[in-house]
């Protein structure tokens, strides 16, 4: 399923092509082996690993069609899926699930800035077996609360500095991994990740990315 985004979405796309949309490509799949995307029957993005991105790449307005193969394959696509890219936004699209079984999931990302002197950051659970999960700071306060696989926040905008994140199972205290040592800058957009296994492996963990919109030449 692909999710309208332009409710998160403001309407002034200073740094984005409104006539294109823009996207990048994850591999969040915990079992899943390297994978090439293609566009209408064209390679854009080849070769992406577990918790590997792609660049930025231009999705042309109107309907297009999508294909995932394990890398180096171009026949029996693990997805082959047609999508539709409202122009003028930007999109992580996110294979999740697990191998073979996996569906991409579209998530907006940011396209103007924000210049009040705050790290806005939010969570976005791509772990196909996680409980619901809360984030707290080191002082205790939660920021993100019972957030489900396939679920993204909105930003919570804190106060620029060096975080401890803890990842707690939602109604409990059980402390599930930390990430120590997180520097949020302020006018910046992060998005934490959580991917894997929870009890398994790839283990249940966390990956921090500034969210920073392509600027179009």
């Amino acid at each position: 399923m692909f999710y309208n985004p332009s409710q998160y979405v403001c309407n002034d796309f200073y740094r984005v092509d409104q006539m294109n949309s823009y996207a990048r490509i994850l591999n969040a799949s915990p079992n899943s082996p390297p994978i090439d995307v293609y566009l209408d029957d064209k390679l854009i993005a080849k070769n992406i690993a577990y918790k590997e991105f792609s660049k930025y790449l231009i999705f042309p307005k109107g309907n297009n069609n999508i294909k995932v193969y394990p890398t180096g394959q171009n026949v029996n696509p693990i997805i082959d899926s047609p999508i539709a890219l409202p122009p003028g936004f930007v999109y992580n699209i996110a294979a999740i699930g697990y191998f073979p079984n996996i569906i991409l999931y579209p998530i907006p990302e940011p396209t103007t800035p924000q210049n009040f002197n705050r790290a806005c950051v939010r969570l976005i659970n791509l772990s196909p077996n996680s409980p619901p999960l809360d984030i707290r700071v080191q002082d205790g306060t939660k920021i993100f609360s019972s957030v489900k696989y396939e679920d993204y926040t909105t930003y919570a905008c804190i106060p620029p500095g060096t975080y401890t994140f803890r990842v707690i199972a939602t109604g409990t205290n059980n402390v599930l991994f930390t990430i120590p040592d997180v520097q949020l800058m302020p006018n910046k957009y992060y998005a934490i990740y959580t991917v894997g296994v929870a009890g398994g492996s790839p283990p249940l963990e966390a990956f921090i990315i500034e969210e920073v919109p392509p600027i179009p030449r």
